[in-house]
């Protein structure tokens, strides 16, 4: 028997001294604005995402399921309508449920390139090391960027299918939303698509429970991101003087994470001469999760120049993956 090595090509656009320089501008923004608050993107080290994999399989974490049972529904309507030979997916992870994208266009024989793109490099090694070691023949390009500031970088060329699952797309404001979707309609050429995951409105009860387990694992993650600002910037801070919140905002609808004070403290940054005061009840805003409805989603699309192609949700209607062409 003949081993046979598996291979490929990683692409950087960020450093880690990149990672930490904008880490190091959003935490000092961040802790001296008001109301306080730090993007979602930091909550993930290396035990940060062992906490979110947790997370997904918490029986009140409802969005993992529905949207793998969408895809699994309807992957092989996606390569239908596609055609696409390059899958780019954004913001990759271990890339778990674009398997079922990449069967279905592998069975319909067009699948050529996977482009995982995520600002984990080791993330994206082990993905790409795993797929293709099951995808024969399949060429692996992995990207190391940020999505705020690289889309422009990334590959071109081919029929691109690009991907942004899970509900992410949530986690920015209105006005990075539309940002965002601009730069990929930017980046993607005409009769290339995008397949967009969002959360849809439901029972504000149960978003909040999504947001707020009993087991406490959603707690344990919003509160490590305070660990996050110990390791990478040498903050000075009680991560037990603060409580996890998961809170319904009706009208902007969207789920907002927040860690309360429950005492007088400081979070305090030497190095970059910051120190951020709470009174006990203060709170510090984590992140923000938009859930969507099929008008809003189709608005928004269509303002940044798509069509929309396919609407797919699970039979409960809690989970939609909307298939968008680029014009």
């Amino acid at each position: 028997m003949t081993d046979r090595t598996v291979t490929f090509e990683l692409e950087r656009h960020l450093t880690d001294d990149d990672l930490v320089a904008t880490l190091r501008a959003d935490v000092a923004a961040g802790l001296t604005a008001t109301p306080k608050a730090l993007p979602p993107k930091y909550f993930y080290d290396a035990r940060g995402s062992e906490l979110f994999e947790e997370i997904t399989r918490l029986p009140e974490y409802y969005p993992t399921r529905r949207e793998r049972a969408v895809l699994a529904a309807h992957a092989q309507d996606v390569a239908r309508l596609t055609g696409a030979d390059t899958v780019v997916e954004l913001g990759s992870g271990s890339s778990s449920k674009t398997r079922l994208v990449l069967d279905a266009l592998s069975r319909a024989g067009t699948l050529a390139t996977y482009v995982p793109v995520d600002v984990s490099e080791s993330a994206l090694r082990g993905a790409a090391e795993a797929l293709l070691a099951d995808y024969p023949g399949l060429q692996v390009r992995p990207v190391v960027a940020d999505l705020e500031r690289h889309v422009h970088l990334l590959p071109r060329g081919g029929r691109r299918l690009a991907l942004f699952l899970g509900g992410t797309i949530g986690n920015l404001l209105p006005a990075e939303r539309a940002a965002f979707l601009a730069a990929v309609h930017e980046w993607l050429a005409p009769g290339d698509h995008l397949l967009l995951g969002t959360d849809l409105v439901k029972d504000p009860a149960r978003l909040v429970a999504a947001y707020d387990d009993a087991a406490g694992v959603t707690a344990e993650f919003n509160r490590n991101v305070l660990n996050v600002l110990r390791s990478a910037l040498g903050a000075r801070v009680d991560v037990d003087a603060f409580a996890h919140r998961a809170v319904w905002n009706a009208d902007a609808e969207w789920i907002e994470m927040r860690l309360r004070a429950l005492r007088d403290t400081v979070i305090e940054v030497p190095q970059l001469g910051v120190r951020a005061e709470f009174a006990a009840g203060d709170e510090l805003r984590t992140e923000v999760s938009a859930k969507f409805r099929r008008e809003g989603v189709e608005a928004e699309l269509e303002a940044a120049g798509f069509d929309l192609a396919g609407w797919w949700t699970d039979p409960d209607g809690d989970f939609a993956v909307s298939l968008a062409r680029r014009t």
